[in-house]
């Protein structure tokens, strides 16, 4: 795993693109930081942080559309299927490399709220338990990035992807808002749902099968449900948006309110796409 994580590492300091990505990111967070805390005279440091939230979607495909792709697309992949580390140890070491190229950017975004404290009096404890937390952020979109990497040859489409899974995280909650909210278009809209978890499903495995099977019973089980208790559907779509929206969890963060279910929350999704890219690598390793 060590000797996978230096590689990785090497390699975005070997090229440009670890060197645009923090000089991107530093320069929005420093924009941010003199519009919001120096004109506007916020003394909240996460205020520029909650600002910047838009820019994982530039910025997440920037840093992950190779990190996996490349290695398909050269067939450099089949040295890391063949070699004697196992699958784990490779992703693990692959995710904990851009991991710590976001690391160096929050690092440095800690001496804002220092700069500050020299100026006025500020919470230092809820700006760094903010910057904590954003950490988190980017570590989930992080691990989106790195399963949509594993999935295809071409850094490109990975980017494109990346991109539209982040936007869409972004501002499912406004598009939950603007749907209608009867228990009908609730139905149509966890149907589809159903059909992309068997398309995913079916990327994964390439099993028509089981594919068939995981829609069918993801469907039947939406219109049972219908059937029994339409009312069981009564603003679910408003729900489910909210809870898709994986950048409103910070908002809690913006109000100095640490709140620990918006860490478990950014840690599952960590976990989850993860072991999701993990079972990939694994599909095609028994391939």
């Amino acid at each position: 795993m060590i000797a996978i994580y230096k590689k990785e590492l090497r390699a975005y300091f070997n090229s440009i693109i670890g060197y645009l990505f923090i000089s991107f990111f530093l320069f929005f967070i420093g924009l941010y930081f003199y519009i919001n805390n120096v004109y506007s005279g916020y003394a909240n440091f996460s205020y520029s942080l909650y600002g910047i939230r838009f820019f994982f979607t530039l910025l997440i495909p920037m840093i992950t559309m190779r990190i996996m792709a490349e290695e398909n697309r050269q067939k450099t992949d089949q040295l890391l299927l063949t070699s004697p580390v196992s699958i784990e140890r490779i992703i693990f070491g692959k995710y904990a490399a851009v991991l710590t190229i976001f690391a160096i950017v929050m690092v440095i975004s800690g001496v804002y709220p220092l700069v500050l404290s020299k100026y006025g009096d500020v919470n230092l404890v809820s700006s760094y338990v903010a910057i904590l937390a954003f950490f988190f952020l980017g570590a989930a979109y992080l691990a989106i990035g790195l399963f949509i990497s594993a999935m295809t040859e071409s850094q490109a489409l990975a980017a494109i992807i990346t991109f539209a899974v982040v936007l869409i995280t972004t501002l499912s909650s406004t598009l939950g808002q603007v749907l209608p909210t009867d228990n009908f278009t609730a139905v149509k809209v966890f149907l589809l749902l159903v059909l992309l978890l068997a398309i995913i499903t079916y990327v994964l495995m390439h099993n028509i099968t089981f594919t068939i099977l995981v829609g069918l019973l993801g469907a039947g089980g939406v219109i049972g449900l219908y059937l029994i208790k339409p009312s069981i559907y009564d603003g679910s779509v408003v729900k489910f948006f909210d809870w898709l929206t994986i950048s409103t969890r910070f908002d809690s963060f913006v109000f100095e309110v640490f709140d620990l279910s918006s860490i478990v929350y950014y840690l599952s999704i960590i976990g989850i796409f993860v072991f999701l890219t993990i079972q990939v690598i694994k599909k095609r390793r028994w391939s």
